[in-house]
């Protein structure tokens, strides 16, 4: 059990049967009656998002997430295969449950996965990728780094907006979170 007084952002708490991520929080401690700490809640199988307001004090359970490392080891019809290096496990994941975390995911990535009563909550990939680019518009003498962007395919399929003096066969350093270019590798 945890306490609404207890609450930060990121904690992780159980309400009806599912779990939920605080993602702000305020207490509050109006001038006549007693205090209450008002919330935004996001719910981490659906993603939807809501505001709840909890009493000062008011015990809930809280989820108790385990986070284990595994490794990506390969694709099988439309499910993902991890597995825990240490127990050799497997997990096996369809394409909603990674979103668009899909289009950043090699083969041999270490990602954090996170369980819930034995149930896939997320995957956390790494904040950045190294990546190949297979495909892209040739490189014109004069392009420069301040001179504009141009869309190139990396070998896992996605589409990456690129300074103009990169070619095909370079190794790219993407961020996972919004898919932009961090630079050369």
């Amino acid at each position: 059990m945890i306490s609404s007084n207890d609450f930060r952002s990121g904690t992780t708490i159980e309400i009806d049967g599912s779990v939920w991520r605080v993602v702000e929080f305020l207490h509050v401690k109006p001038g006549k009656g007693s205090a209450f700490v008002r919330t935004k809640l996001k719910n981490v199988q659906s993603g939807n998002v809501v505001e709840r307001t909890f009493r000062a004090g008011e015990s809930l359970p809280q989820a108790t997430i385990e986070k284990k490392t595994m490794q990506y080891t390969y694709k099988d019809a439309d499910q993902y295969v991890f597995m825990d290096m240490e127990t050799y496990d497997e997990a096996r994941l369809n394409p909603n449950q990674l979103g668009d975390r899909s289009k950043y995911l090699k083969e041999q990535m270490e990602v954090n996965i996170l369980f819930w009563n034995d149930q896939v909550l997320e995957v956390e990939l790494p904040t950045s990728v190294i990546l190949e680019v297979t495909e892209t518009d040739p490189g014109v003498k004069g392009d420069t780094a301040t001179g504009g962007s141009k869309p190139a395919i990396v070998e896992t399929g996605a589409q990456v907006m690129v300074p103009l003096f990169i070619s095909i066969g370079e190794r790219i350093k993407v961020d996972t979170r919004d898919g932009s270019y961090l630079g050369r590798e």
